[in-house]
């Protein structure tokens, strides 16, 4: 059996090494390199090409989501597993619709840690229990976007907004206009029903889409 190449992405240096121990003592994993930012994450995967990257969310660059869109516009083959401290199904939604191959609590055992990164190595994808192939992924996807409200991109600007950045930030960073920027607001306080931004920043802070710096 090959041997899975993986990456590990955290910014606290304790949680890696933590994550590079356990995962060393499994059969058929290797642990190639680490990282502490999603910039470093991203040279990783272009430069060694690892199997799987286990990305933690909130890094203090590009958070995980931005890499993996980062990593499927240039192509790279590193299937991505978004480590989170929080459980919650828009985020899970999200990570699958931008090409991420599993959404894993950092609270899990570390033997079905081992288990995902075997199947997301096998190119199934992998939700809480539910493991998926690419079919099962696309049905849990469509019936997903029937119970949470909120688009990718709406849901990317609700993390900038819950950061305390205004529309012209908010524009600048995601690379569309701020008139854009201000359509999306307006869509997620109505979807959402809220009333102004403290109340959506509040609300993406109680489900832990974003962490106070």
């Amino acid at each position: 059996m090959a041997v899975i190449k993986l990456l590990v992405v955290d910014d606290h240096p304790v949680f890696r090494r933590g994550v590079h121990d356990v995962l060393s003592l499994e059969e058929g994993l290797e642990v190639v390199a680490e990282a502490a930012s999603g910039e470093a994450a991203l040279e990783v995967m272009r430069r060694l090409r690892p199997d799987v990257a286990l990305v933690d969310v909130n890094l203090p660059d590009l958070n995980g989501h931005d890499v993996v869109r980062r990593a499927r516009q240039e192509g790279l083959p590193t299937r991505i597993v978004l480590l989170t401290a929080y459980d919650d199904e828009a985020q899970q939604r999200q990570a699958l619709a931008e090409g991420a191959a599993a959404y894993c609590s950092k609270e899990v055992p570390p033997a079905w840690l081992a288990e995902v990164i075997r199947h997301v190595a096998a190119g199934r994808y992998v939700v809480e229990k539910q493991v998926m192939d690419a079919a099962a992924r696309a049905a849990w996807l469509d019936a997903q976007r029937a119970m949470l409200p909120l688009s990718p991109r709406e849901m990317e600007v609700l993390q900038l907004l819950a950061q305390g950045m205004s529309n012209k930030g908010i524009a600048r960073k995601l690379g569309i206009s701020e008139q854009t920027v201000k359509n999306h607001v307006t869509a997620i306080l109505r979807k959402l029903q809220l009333e102004d931004r403290t109340q959506a920043a509040v609300y993406a802070l109680q489900h832990g889409w974003v962490r106070m710096a």
